[in-house]
This record gives C-alpha cells, structure tokens and sequence, in this order.
C-alpha cells in the first residue's frame, strides 16, 4: 500500500544507506559513479545494484531505490548512457533525470523517471509537458511558495526538498566553479565557490568591509515547522539534501521528519526537533522560498558548520561476541561512563548509546584510557564497525 507521503533520504554510501533505512526512509536517492551531481562523493557503482536491493526489501518499509542520473549529457556519452539505463533496469524504482536524452531512453527501455529539480519546473503547463513525455513525478524548482506548489500538484505527483544545504543559484545551474577551476558544477564537481569569505575591492584598491562577508553562502534548508503546511499544498515526497554528509546527519534528520510526516507537531517537539537537527551538519537555517522569496537574512554567516555537536572517532569493533551483545573495542581516546557513543557500519548503519557501563579485563570500570581494550554492551553492531564519541562543540568567540 501506497503510503500518504514519502520521506526520501541520502545514500552516499553503504552505512549513509543502511542509516536511512533503519531511521524510517520510505525511499533512497543515490548516485553512481557515471552521472552524479555529487561526483565528488564516493558513490555506488552497478555491481552495488542487487545488495542495495536486498538491503532495501529486508526493511519493514521496502525502501525504494532512486538512481539519480541527472548531469548535462554530452553526444559522446550517449552510448555509456544507454548501457547505464539498461543495466540499471529492474534494480531501481525510477531515475531522477532532466537531460532529455535521459528521458528518451529512459522511456525506450521502459524505466520509470522523474524529472530533476535542474528542470526548473515551476508552473502547470512544465508540468503537463513532462507528464506527456511520461514522468511519473516532478521535483519542482526550489523558487517556488508553497501557493504555488499547491497550483502544480493538480497535474502531477510532487516531490520538494525539505532540509539541507541551498545552491545560491536555487535551482542549479551555477558557473562559477567552472570558471575558477574548470570544475562544472552541473557535472557534479562544484568546488563551492559561494561558501567562501570575500573581500569586496574597488577599482583603486580600496577595500569594502561588510558585516558577512559570505555574501553568496545561503543558509541550509529546514522545513520542519512548515511540514503540515506542505501536507496541504500537495506534497507527496519530502527530500533531504546531503549525499556528501555522513550516517549521523542522515539519522538524525531522517528521524526528525519521519516524527515530523507521522504526527502533527505541536510548536513544543517542533523546537525540539529543531534542537536535534542543529546537531549535526548545517549552515544556520532559513525556510527557503516557502513562505516568500528570500532576504539577506537568509545568507549564512557561518564559517562552515554550525552543528552544535561533533564526533571523533575513538576506534574500531575489534571483536563481537553476539551470543552476549558484547562489543570489544580498542580506544584511541579516553572514554567514561555517561559519553555518548555512535557506531557506524556498512551494514549496521548507525547505532548510538550512552555508556552506563563497562569492562576493562573482565572489570567494572568508569574511565577507560587510550590504548586499552573496553567491553561495551550493545545489540546488533559488527566486527570491524567503526566507534566515535559525540561531544559538545566549543562555541568560538566573534
């Protein structure tokens, strides 16, 4: 059975997948290594195809899997393309495309698609017309108020972005990478020029100083208190940005809106739930063009990450003794009773506690020190998983 809205999250990688998975995604978009608007990420390859499925039909939800394959497509490309699609056909659920030699061939080996938020489509008669080329869905432009959303779905199944990072120049697009390191950005290799700090130079020499002088970094998506509102303006999918992000970000927001499409929040758990996704990776956050176009206060002033937490790796699972839910892990930091521990794996995901005990040789103890062996009690983790601290970030002095 269909469900009444879809939550889609990231997969960068295995564990990003697995995290996903496990935190309530109805659905996954990935990249191979072909075509990837983040070539920069390791990406999945097709070889990856059948245990991704299987991953995905093991969970209580049957994720779905999205390819998206949604570069710009040069004449020289157009045979690796076709073998791609055809090679992909009956692992994934639909591509996520816009070129329109995608679309063409997508429709000549039969794949299900849909069409790309780098379409652009921003009005009733986009959508008709890439509905009569057979798209089953519509990732709409991101300079869209949800008034005019709500216009869209009437055509169409409709898919938005509801958390991460935004592209200063929206939709995509953007040639500034291109132009200052023969990166293309719309070939998924953007080198971020607009997170930079600039200085503002005149003619002579003279230097402009301005209050934030990330004049081109917007802050991060969140959509969080505006979920119920996106409910009524036809919204099937909710998307999360961060394929280059890690298990932790996907989890904790992956968890954030499933709560967020499951319930209706009161403000109480909505600021709750905002706590939370300030933990992990974002610029500062702004509603986007939901509620209107956006204004200066919408550009970041952050150096890089805001997150309020941060994780240090502290080792790996050495051993793990199942029958006893026994962890064995060898620390490269100290640790005590009461830390919060993460432990993320290919297959295991993410899986976090707090200490209430541990062992160092069979012992009870509260501290354990760097270069020792500690037993932790915890279900369902691997050998070889890897183990990171969660602390506190030390806010920095302005």
């Amino acid at each position: 059975m269909k469900p009444k809205y879809e939550l889609m999250s990231p997969a960068g990688n295995f564990p990003m997948l697995a995290a996903a998975i496990n935190a309530g995604a109805d659905a996954v978009y990935f990249g191979l290594n072909v075509f990837s608007m983040r070539a920069n990420s390791k990406n999945f390859n097709i070889d990856n195809l059948n245990e991704m499925r299987e991953m995905c039909n093991e969970s209580e939800r049957k994720v779905k899997l999205f390819l998206t394959l949604n570069t710009i497509i040069y004449p020289e490309e157009i045979p690796k393309l076709e073998e791609t699609i055809i090679a992909v056909k009956d692992k994934v659920d639909a591509i996520i495309c816009w070129d329109n030699a995608v679309i063409m061939l997508c429709n000549k080996h039969k794949v299900p698609f849909f069409v790309s938020t780098q379409a652009s489509i921003s009005n009733k008669e986009s959508a008709q017309f890439y509905k009569m080329l057979g798209a089953k869905r519509a990732v709409l432009a991101r300079e869209l108020n949800l008034a005019q959303i709500k216009e869209i779905s009437e055509i169409i199944e409709i898919e938005c972005f509801a958390h991460g990072a935004m592209c200063v120049a929206v939709s995509g697009r953007c040639f500034m990478s291109q132009m200052t390191s023969e990166k293309s950005a719309n070939r998924g290799e953007c080198h971020q020029n607009c997170r930079r700090s600039y200085t503002i130079t005149d003619s002579s020499g003279n230097e402009l100083q301005i209050e934030n002088s990330r004049v081109m970094s917007a802050k991060d998506l969140c959509t969080l208190s505006l979920i119920e509102d996106m409910k009524d303006a036809g919204i099937y999918s909710y998307k999360i940005e961060g394929r280059g992000r890690d298990p932790r970000y996907v989890d904790v927001v992956t968890r954030a809106y499933r709560k967020a499409l499951d319930n209706k929040l009161t403000p109480e758990e909505t600021q709750e739930g905002i706590a939370e996704l300030e933990k992990v990776f974002n610029r500062q956050f702004s509603t986007g063009f939901y509620l209107g176009k956006p204004t200066g206060e919408d550009f970041s002033t952050a150096e890089n990450n805001e997150a309020t937490e941060i994780k240090l790796f502290i080792g790996k699972v050495f051993n793990y003794y199942q029958k006893i839910s026994v962890a064995e892990i060898k620390l490269n930091e100290d640790i005590k009773i009461g830390d919060q521990l993460v432990i993320i794996g290919k297959k295991t995901g993410l899986k976090r506690l707090y200490i209430d005990s541990m062992q160092v040789e069979n012992n009870d103890v509260k501290e354990a020190s760097k270069g020792e062996s500690v037993g932790i009690q915890i279900d369902g983790i691997r050998k070889n998983d890897e183990v990171y601290i969660v602390r506190n970030k030390e806010k920095k002095l302005k």
